[in-house]
C-alpha cells in the first residue's frame, strides 16, 4: 500500500513521555511503550504496512511538529475540540471519554458543588480545563503543555497540596483513583469526548489513510479486543458493525 507519510515505510507519531497507564507509559519502560494508545498505533501501522516511530516531546509540541511535517500525526490524548481544529484535522475518533476531578484521599468530593473556593488543575488550553472553567465558584490553575510531563506535574502539585483537584480524562484516573494510596476520585462527568489522531491540514491523503485503518480495525474487532485489553472498566464507545 502506497502511504503520504514523510518517511517510506514508517508511521512517526508524536506523544509525550509520561506514565499514565492505561493510555500509555514511559518510552524507557521495558520493551518500550504500551498501553491503550500505543496498542491502537501498532494496528493502524500494521493495516498501513509500515513500522511505527514514536516521537517524544513536550504536549506543547505535538500538533506544531505535525503541522511542520516532522511528525506525520498525533496520537497522544487529543481531544477533538475547536482549538485543535483550528491547528490541524482530526482522524474520526479512535476514542469517546469522559472526564473526572482528582483529588486527595480522603478529601474527594462527590459533585462540583464541592469545588467552591477551591484550585483546581487543568492544562492549559485542554478540554478539561474548558471542563474546569464551567464548575462555577473553583479557581481554575492552567498548567503549561510546554512541560516535559504536565501530567506529573499536575499529580506532584495535587500530592503537595498546591492544588485541591485535577481535571483529566477518566482513562487514566479511574485506575489511578482505585489503586493510588494518595488519590481518590471524585466524580466523573459524562462529557463524552471524541479523541482523534491530528494531522497537518495539507496531509489529506494521510488522514484519509489513517482514517480507512482505523475503520478497518474497528470493523475486524482489533480496535475492540485492544479496548477491552487496557481499558476493561470502560464502555467500549463503538458499534461492533462501524465500519
Amino acid at each position: 500500500m502506497s502511504t503520504a507519510v514523510t518517511t517510506p515505510g514508517r508511521l512517526r507519531l508524536a506523544c509525550m513521555d509520561a506514565d499514565a497507564p492505561p493510555l500509555f507509559g514511559l518510552a524507557s519502560a521495558p520493551g518500550g511503550r504500551s498501553g491503550f494508545e500505543p496498542a491502537i498505533a501498532e494496528l493502524l501501522a500494521d493495516q498501513l504496512g509500515l513500522e511505527l516511530e514514536w516521537a517524544i516531546m513536550s504536549w506543547g509540541d505535538m500538533l506544531p511538529a505535525a503541522q511542520r511535517h516532522e511528525v506525520d500525526a498525533v496520537l497522544c490524548g487529543q481531544g477533538i475540540i475547536p482549538s485543535r481544529l483550528e491547528q490541524v484535522d482530526f482522524t474520526a475518533p479512535y476514542g469517546v471519554f469522559h472526564e473526572g476531578v482528582l483529588c486527595r484521599r480522603g478529601e474527594a468530593v462527590g459533585d462540583p458543588s464541592g469545588l467552591v473556593g477551591k484550585r483546581i488543575a487543568a492544562i492549559a488550553g485542554s478540554a478539561n480545563e474548558r471542563l474546569a472553567d464551567s464548575f462555577e465558584g473553583a479557581t481554575v490553575v492552567p498548567f503549561s503543555g510546554a512541560s516535559d510531563d504536565v501530567y506529573a506535574d499536575m499529580l506532584a502539585a495535587l500530592r503537595a497540596g498546591e492544588v485541591f483537584g485535577v481535571v483529566d480524562d477518566d482513562v487514566v484516573f479511574v485506575p489511578l483513583g482505585d489503586s493510588d494510596p494518595d488519590f481518590e476520585l471524585g466524580f466523573i462527568v459524562q462529557t463524552n469526548n471524541p479523541w482523534g489522531i491530528g494531522v497537518a491540514k495539507d496531509r489529506p491523503e494521510l488522514r484519509e489513510q489513517l482514517d480507512a485503518a482505523l475503520a478497518a480495525i474497528i470493523a475486524d474487532g482489533r480496535h475492540r479486543a485492544a479496548w477491552q485489553q487496557w481499558l476493561p472498566t470502560l464502555e467500549y464507545p463503538f458499534a461492533a458493525d462501524r465500519v
